[in-house]
């Protein structure tokens, strides 16, 4: 009965605001949470490959949101289209960075110690390690040689074979006592600093970076500015002012297409741009290649050739034969043989604004039914067929258009292949005269055009540096064995008052060493032709 009133008397103290923040911080920063947290980083990075991401294809997170409005709703609620930027995913992030810090000072703080610390005592029974052995010698007056230089000899070997020795000649039993491994634990210090500097650099780089794309057509100029980039996703934390001065003209885009094989006749096998390059508004003119996966290094910027096509040249007269649009338009291939579509916006067209769209044929021929095809990638016979348009392009309003659509809510048909006037087919040079006086189109030449993708990540140079070393920290760890060993003299007197004299020496290794067994027979031969005084050896 005493007991129990003594039990319901204990009161646990309470751990107060100061206590639980050490308790908390303690959790955070053991070696477990921080697995967890890695693993949990690549368990949240999942959503990011299942559904599109909005900084990556707007397009698509666009279209999931007017197909499936209740579901994409939800999930733009919780960022699921903005994984990677997103509060939860970064909190992820900033917790395993903190934990890997709180994981590592403290361990470095051990290891600083240890390095400082002196070899372990010298276990009074060496022939209970896992590796041991015994070498007689004669005695002191007999061979020579004392105790002290034994230890003095034997203290040097160990050193010569990379291990931290002390001697301890003092006593009835003077010893050696060494230890090796000491770099393991560099390397694994090493390692997980290399993760946290990885976990940085990234950061940095998502923060000051930027990537953009820009369509270049044959003879045209990129600038690196942001007026220049037809899509830019700046980081975090990039400002204007960081875009280093850069020119890239693109003089001329080649395709080498496949024209031997059979099965895989007409497929192209090698791109390559031709580009005339300024790193800086007063250097030279460069003359550099784009190829794929062989980008453009400029400026620390990576400039990747991600597309091409071809862009017609066209010239588009309004009803008053006043020019509305002359250049180049880009076309986007459909198939292997560049059939491509383009749409061209007139807006500037009098008495009615202008708008067409339809296929490029590069090289125009017809099927068995009669439809027209293109017969080969390479622009051979090129051919314009299109619809045309007038009315209100609705380019007016303000409201943003893909350029690559044209919206014909708003518009009448002039040319379609139903009506009357038919639809317009061009060859290169030729001019077609539109319906109703409303002007004239001309297919004036045929230019290439290249997708280029622009990305500035300050972080991959550290990154690899940082990389680089994890790797060498993880071969450390892995591949240097943590060693132990003791070399002891004894001696004793026989029965008839003759000193004998005993090395003893045992190794220990910490953790696993399957070479722990080839070191002592090693250590054993080099302490015997260390002293040939030796008249047996033992075991």
């Amino acid at each position: 009965m005493a007991k129990q009133d003594m039990k319901k008397d204990v009161a646990v103290p309470a751990l107060g605001v100061i206590g639980m923040l050490r308790w908390a911080w303690a959790q955070l920063t053991s070696m477990r949470t921080a697995l967890f947290l890695l693993l949990l980083l690549a368990v949240a990075a999942v959503p990011g490959s299942v559904f599109p991401q909005r900084a990556v294809n707007p397009e698509q997170v666009a279209a999931y949101l007017t197909n499936k409005p209740t579901l994409g709703a939800w999930l733009d609620r919780f960022q699921l289209f903005d994984v990677f930027s997103s509060a939860w995913f970064s909190a992820i992030y900033l917790l395993l960075f903190i934990s890997l810090i709180g994981c590592i000072l403290p361990r470095v703080k051990k290891h600083a110690k240890a390095l400082r610390t002196p070899p372990p005592r010298t276990p009074s029974r060496l022939n209970r390690l896992p590796q041991n052995g015994t070498i007689e010698i004669e005695s002191a007056e007999a061979s020579g040689i004392s105790n002290e230089q034994i230890i003095a000899d034997a203290t040097k070997l160990l050193k010569k074979r990379g291990y931290r020795a002390e001697a301890r000649p003092e006593g009835d039993s003077p010893s050696v006592g060494a230890e090796r491994g000491y770099s393991r634990e560099i390397g694994n210090l090493l390692f997980h600093i290399s993760l946290v500097g990885i976990l940085a650099s990234v950061a940095v780089g998502g923060s000051f970076g930027y990537g953009g794309q820009r369509v270049l057509v044959e003879g045209e100029t990129f600038v690196n500015s942001l007026v220049s980039y037809d899509s830019f996703k700046p980081g975090t934390w990039f400002k204007e002012e960081s875009l280093n001065p850069y020119s890239v003209k693109l003089d001329k885009f080649n395709i080498t297409f496949d024209r031997e094989s059979t099965t895989h006749f007409g497929q192209p096998i090698d791109f390559t741009a031709e580009v005339e390059t300024r790193r800086s508004p007063d250097a030279p003119v460069q003359k550099e290649t784009i190829r794929v996966n062989h980008p453009l290094r400029i400026n620390g910027a990576d400039v990747y050739l991600v597309g091409n096509g071809y862009a017609p040249v066209v010239t588009v007269r309004d009803g008053q034969g006043n020019v509305s649009f002359s250049g180049p338009v880009v076309s986007v291939p459909q198939d292997g043989m560049y059939t491509s579509l383009l749409v061209i916006k007139a807006p500037d067209a009098k008495p009615d604004q202008l708008g067409f769209q339809g296929f490029l044929l590069p090289t125009a021929m017809t099927d068995e039914t009669g439809f027209a095809i293109s017969g080969d990638p390479n622009a051979i016979n090129p051919q314009l067929q299109l619809n045309s348009y007038y009315g209100n392009l609705g380019l007016d309003d303000g409201n943003p258009q893909n350029v690559y659509v044209l919206e014909t809510d708003q518009l009448k048909e002039l040319n379609n292949r139903n009506l009357k006037a038919g639809g317009i087919v061009l060859g290169a040079g030729q001019t077609y005269e539109l319906p109703d006086g409303k002007g004239s189109i001309s297919f004036d030449g045929l230019k290439r055009f290249v997708g280029l993708d622009i990305n500035y990540d300050p972080s991959k140079r550290p990154v690899a540096i940082f990389a680089g070393l994890a790797l060498l920290g993880l071969a450390i760890s892995l591949f240097t064995p943590r060693r132990r060993v003791w070399v002891k003299i004894k001696t004793s007197v026989d029965d008839s008052g003759r000193e004998e004299r005993i090395i003893e020496y045992g190794l220990l290794a910490r953790g696993e060493d399957p070479r722990l067994e080839s070191e002592a027979k090693e250590l054993r031969k080099l302490l015997e032709q260390q002293w040939p005084a030796v008249v047996r050896a033992g075991v």
